[in-house]
């Protein structure tokens, strides 16, 4: 939309506050760049400087019969807490007198907090206390601003309204609006999330789709007059024009634009009050700088060495014990990558288990993809053969320590400075980790992850694969695998790059190309099932690639998920170089993977915004994003910091940041799981809208579906059951005498006594209904009349009975192109169900309330990404 902002007079502005020695405009000056900006409602000032002698007359003159006074100085930031702001009549007697009280006493009382709170105070008064203190704060004091008082419409709870710009480390510029005033903290503390303040990376964001945001808020709420005894104090054209003002300047003045004379540190208006449909600043603040330098490039297209490399070498392998080298070494090999294509770095031995060993690197020559396993001390020395001899594509940096071991920071800033080097000067391989815990690439057909195969299976095979056509077929792969398709990029992919696939049998059934997987505790042995022919095999669920900051994160959800069997396990360690954003960047380009499941413990500077927009790249070309930061603490408040940095604090900005990306944020390691279990599972099925069906034998159930509906971040709607679907659900009730004992409501109660066939046909119904949107039904594993346990465990009970819900769920599941997710609320005795259906694709959860919250965030999540895909669509 368009903007009335004078870039030229905020230049003027910034440029005259820096030649006067600051990075902070005085509160005046900020009124000016708020005009500058096209705020209509900016209030008149005057500076009343010391020794000035303003006439009565001129005091007189000024308009209403109060007036403000504000203490100005370049380190008094919170004036309200030392006495910096008074209300007077408009008497040129008051107001000398205020104004010279406030010269002697605001500085007196600031000096006596910051002894109090020395860690806080500003770097020129470090180390002062005393009288000395009290001097230097009082040679800091310009004046006092004279300001004209404009009486808000309404003084009722929530009638003010906080707006800024903030420089954030990892996103860039970021716009954060909410509830205003001297409580606007609290307000963010006890309020629910998104209640009282919105935030958003400026970058993905525009003034329309952020009042959007806003109008979530209780502050809109408030302002709108939606609340009983309160009218509209502000029209939603003013909101969107000036969040639109903003979201500009935030732009212009970012750190990321090239082009831009200063970087805005913080711009806070707090508050906005309102006067006759007049949005009038009552206080603000703008610090700023001078732009440093952009970051220096990466080479990312580097990472296709990393990711499929036809070569590997290896250095840290042990000839006789099972180091973290020697097991790295073990699981390449393991994974079919064909030996003769890798090269141990190793003196005085020909071959490490069948692998050729040379002495040095430059007896190695170059490789795509060479890894490090040897002790940090060992790395930077390292480092500099490798880019000084251009001796690899990618590089995988395994020691811990670097950056991370007291002792070790030294060790670490060499390593960074000198892959800064390089990439400067356009030259060196690409470098993952360090504290790397490796990678595992189906298409790359390698597996670089220390974790010996007894602890973390990871069953490689020759997969047959069904393309959406039916044809299909396995190829012989340059790493022993089998190829399946085309990469991302174009090239034949050298690995089993559809592992991921499972036989179809006429019951739905659970079988891998090789039979069941074996990751599974407790699953059945499948070394001796048959392999399936080509037209047979059906892949289970999407495609997908799972990042992780944190390698143990990445093994211990591997091991606990392991049907969803992803494409690419990266663990990404330190960032020393490639980065969260660089990985999902590039995976984000590749039309063969569905699902991008992303954990992160902190991002590198600038690389949040990065990570962003590559998020919204992959979901703009149909993928699902999956994201978890660990990480929640408040940020910590300092003297000089705007109330925005205490209201919106790193977390906050971060998951509002990534979810207004695209991407399906986790508030915890069970809900990421969750996500990314119906991420991989229900991809490939329509998601229209929020409306839920329910359905359970058991009571408790049936209402605990319900319930659980809305939560904080998400809502569904219980769908309203059609009169079609209704009375052929009252048919399969009658036809086994329920009709009696149940009506047909939604949550549906069809009664213990419903069988397996029963609880699947009614779930098929309501699936089949227009007005659902999806269906979770209860399986009620202790129910006489359900087949839920395995053969032999009770008489005439089996889980392979034809007619099992076992069976006959799987089969549903893939039948219909709506979400159908499954519950089984009972104990250890119910896990080989549990197993058997989700090797048939049925997504399963263990209790109710998980379930529908789950669904609930996951179709959030769809939708949302459904409708920045036809925006993009529109304005393509």
């Amino acid at each position: 939309m368009q903007t009335y902002t004078n870039f030229e007079r905020i230049d003027d502005i910034l440029r005259r506050a820096k030649a006067d020695g600051r990075g902070q405009l005085f509160e005046y000056e900020t009124y000016d760049l708020l005009a500058a900006s096209g705020a209509e409602s900016v209030p008149e000032t005057r500076l009343l400087t010391r020794g000035a002698r303003p006439s009565n007359e001129e005091l007189l003159a000024w308009p209403g019969d109060r007036v403000v006074m504000k203490i100005v100085s370049p380190t008094i930031v919170h004036k309200t807490e030392v006495g910096g702001v008074r209300i007077v009549d408009k008497q040129p007697g008051r107001i000398r007198s205020t104004w010279r009280r406030m010269m002697d006493e605001v500085p007196a009382r600031y000096a006596d907090w910051l002894e109090r709170n020395m860690a806080a105070a500003p770097e020129s008064y470090r180390g002062l206390g005393g009288e000395a203190l009290r001097e230097a704060v009082a040679r800091d004091v310009r004046g006092v601003l004279m300001c004209r008082f404009m009486p808000p419409d309404s003084q009722a709870f929530g009638n003010e309204l906080l707006v800024s710009l903030r420089r954030t480390r990892e996103f860039g510029m970021v716009v954060t609006a909410g509830l205003g005033g001297t409580d606007t903290e609290l307000y963010a503390q006890r309020f629910r999330k998104g209640q009282a303040v919105v935030s958003a990376a400026v970058e993905l964001m525009d003034g329309p789709r952020f009042f959007e945001l806003f109008r979530a808020t209780l502050a809109y709420e408030k302002l709108a007059g939606l609340t009983r005894g309160q009218g509209r104090i502000v029209s939603d054209d003013q909101l969107v024009e000036c969040f639109a003002s903003f979201i500009a300047m935030g732009r212009r003045y970012s750190p990321d634009n090239p082009d831009t004379p200063f970087v805005l540190d913080e711009l806070e208006v707090n508050p906005f009050a309102f006067t006759d449909y007049q949005m009038v600043p009552l206080d603000g603040m703008c610090r700023f700088a001078t732009p440093g330098a952009l970051p220096t490039p990466r080479p990312v297209e580097r990472i296709d060495a990393l990711l499929r490399p036809e070569s590997i070498g290896i250095v840290g392998v042990s000839e006789k014990r099972a180091n973290f080298g020697r097991i790295i070494l073990n699981n390449v090999l393991a994974a079919g990558y064909d030996p003769r294509r890798v090269t141990v770095v190793r003196e005085g031995v020909d071959e490490i288990a069948g692998a050729r060993c040379v002495p040095s690197l430059e007896a190695m020559g170059r490789v795509d993809l060479f890894i490090v396993a040897v002790g940090a001390a060992q790395v930077p020395e390292l480092v500099e053969a490798l880019v000084a001899g251009d001796r690899a594509g990618a590089v995988m940096l395994i020691p811990g320590g670097l950056g991370e071991k007291a002792g070790s920071e030294e060790l670490a800033e060499r390593v960074a400075r000198r892959i800064a080097e390089a990439h400067a000067a356009g030259t060196g391989p690409v470098f993952l980790g360090g504290n790397c815990l490796g990678v595992l690439s189906r298409p790359g057909g390698y597996d670089t992850i220390f974790i010996p195969e007894e602890k973390l299976p990871k069953t490689w095979r020759a997969a047959a694969v069904t393309d959406e056509a039916g044809e299909g077929g396995a190829a012989d792969a340059p790493g022993g695998a089998a190829a399946a398709g085309r990469t991302a990029f174009g090239d034949e992919r050298p690995g089993a790059a559809r592992a991921a696939v499972a036989a179809t049998t006429p019951t739905g059934g659970d079988g891998t190309a090789e039979g069941l997987r074996t990751a599974n505790a407790g699953a059945a042995n499948a070394e001796h099932a048959p392999e399936p022919d080509a037209a047979s095999v059906r892949r289970i669920g999407a495609l997908s690639a799972f990042i992780s900051q944190s390698g143990a994160f990445l093994v211990t959800r591997s091991s606990r998920l392991p049907l969803l069997d992803p494409e690419y396990l990266i663990s990404v360690g330190n960032q020393t170089d490639l980065t969260v954003g660089d990985l999902t960047a590039r995976l984000a380009e590749d039309p063969a993977l569905d699902v991008l499941a992303v954990y992160v413990e902190g991002f590198n500077d600038h690389d949040g915004l990065a990570f962003c927009r590559a998020v919204r790249r992959a979901v703009l070309a149909g993928k699902q994003v999956v994201f978890y930061k660990a990480g929640r603490t408040p940020e910590g408040k300092s003297a000089t910091a705007g109330h925005t940095a205490s209201v919106a604090g790193d977390y906050m900005v971060c998951e509002s940041c990534v979810r207004q990306a695209g991407a399906m944020v986790a508030n915890g390691f069970t809900q990421f799981e969750n996500l990314y279990m119906l991420a991989v599972r229900l991809h490939g099925k329509r998601v229209d809208g929020d409306r839920l069906a329910a359905v359970s034998g058991a009571g408790f159930e049936a209402v605990g579906m319900a319930d659980s509906i809305q939560g904080e971040g998400f809502a569904m709607r219980m769908a309203g059951i059609g009169p079609e679907a209704a009375e052929r659900i009252r048919e399969e009730l009658a036809a086994r005498r329920l009709d009696g004992l149940v009506d047909v409501k939604n949550p549906l109660d069809i009664n213990p006594a419903a069988d397996d066939e029963l609880h699947v046909r009614v779930a098929e119904l309501l699936a089949g209904d227009p007005g659902v949107d999806g269906v979770v039904v209860g399986l009620d594993p202790l129910s006489p009349a359900m087949r839920t346990l395995p053969g032999g465990a009770r008489a005439g009970e089996s889980l392979d009975d034809p007619a099992s819900v076992a069976a006959l769920l799987p089969e549903l599941a893939a039948r219909v192109d709506k979400p159908v997710i499954g519950v089984v609320d009972g104990g250890r005795l119910y896990d080989p169900l549990v197993e058997r259906l989700e090797r048939g694709g049925v997504p399963v959860f263990r209790s109710c309330d998980l379930a529908v919250a789950a669904v609930a965030q996951y179709v959030q999540g769809r939708l949302y990404a459904d409708r920045l895909r036809r925006e993009a669509e529109a304005g393509a």
